[in-house]
C-alpha cells in the first residue's frame, strides 16, 4: 500500500460526514495506513491536517484498539495542534477516552492510558479553556476535565472557577455544556461526603 493511496482518500473536497466516514472505513480496512494517519495530522499543510484528525475521530469512533497502541504519540504530539479545524476532532477522542476510563471502566484504556497521558491530557483541556478556542473543543475539554477530576481531586475547583468566570459572556453552547458540567461537579461532590 502506498502512502499516495492514503493521501488520494484524503483528498475528498467536501467534508461532509459520509467523505470522512467512507475514508475512515477505508483506513480501517487498510490498517497499515492507520500510523500514516497519524502523522498527517501534525503536517503544517492546513487541509491535510485536519482532514486526517478528522478522519482519524471516525476511525476511533468506530475502531478504537487502532489507537491505542499509538497513546504515547497521539499524547506526545496533542499539546503542539493549535488550529481549531485540527482540534476539534482530536478533543473529541479526549472526550471519549476519558468516558471509555472514568465512566465505562474499560479494560482495554485503563491498560493503556497511562498517569502520563492523563497528565497532557488534562493540561491541554486545560488551555483550550482558558484560551479562544471553539466551543466544540472547550465543550468537549468540560467532560474530560469532569472525569478526570473524578481521580484528581484539585480539578473540580479548578474548572468549575473557569467556567464561572467565562459563562456569563460565553455562547449558548458554553453556557449548556458549563452548566451541565458544573451540575455533575455538585452531584460529584456530594455523593463523594456521603461516601
Amino acid at each position: 500500500m502506498s502512502s499516495s493511496e492514503l493521501l488520494q482518500q484524503l483528498s475528498y473536497t467536501k467534508a461532509y460526514r459520509k467523505n470522512r466516514l467512507d475514508t475512515a472505513h477505508w483506513v480501517i480496512a487498510h490498517p497499515e495506513t492507520f500510523g500514516e494517519l497519524l502523522t498527517y495530522y501534525l503536517t503544517t499543510k492546513d487541509e491535510l491536517s485536519y482532514k486526517a484528525a478528522w478522519v482519524l475521530e471516525f476511525v476511533y469512533l468506530e475502531e478504537p484498539d487502532f489507537l491505542l497502541p499509538h497513546l504515547d504519540f497521539f499524547f506526545e504530539k496533542l499539546p503542539t495542534i493549535t488550529r481549531d479545524q485540527t482540534l476539534r476532532p482530536l478533543a473529541h477522542i479526549c472526550e471519549i477516552i476519558a468516558i471509555s476510563y472514568y465512566k465505562k471502566e474499560e479494560e482495554k484504556i485503563r491498560l493503556q492510558c497511562t498517569e502520563a497521558h492523563k497528565k497532557i491530557m488534562t493540561e491541554c483541556c486545560f488551555d483550550w479553556l482558558i484560551s479562544d478556542k471553539k466551543i466544540a473543543c472547550q465543550a468537549r475539554a468540560m467532560t474530560a476535565l469532569f472525569y478526570l477530576g473524578t481521580e484528581f481531586e484539585w480539578i473540580h475547583p479548578e474548572l468549575q472557577q473557569i467556567i464561572e468566570q467565562n459563562i456569563h459572556v460565553g455562547s449558548a453552547g458554553y453556557k449548556a455544556r458549563g452548566k451541565k458540567t458544573i451540575k455533575q461537579i455538585t452531584e460529584f461532590q456530594k455523593k463523594r461526603r456521603v461516601n
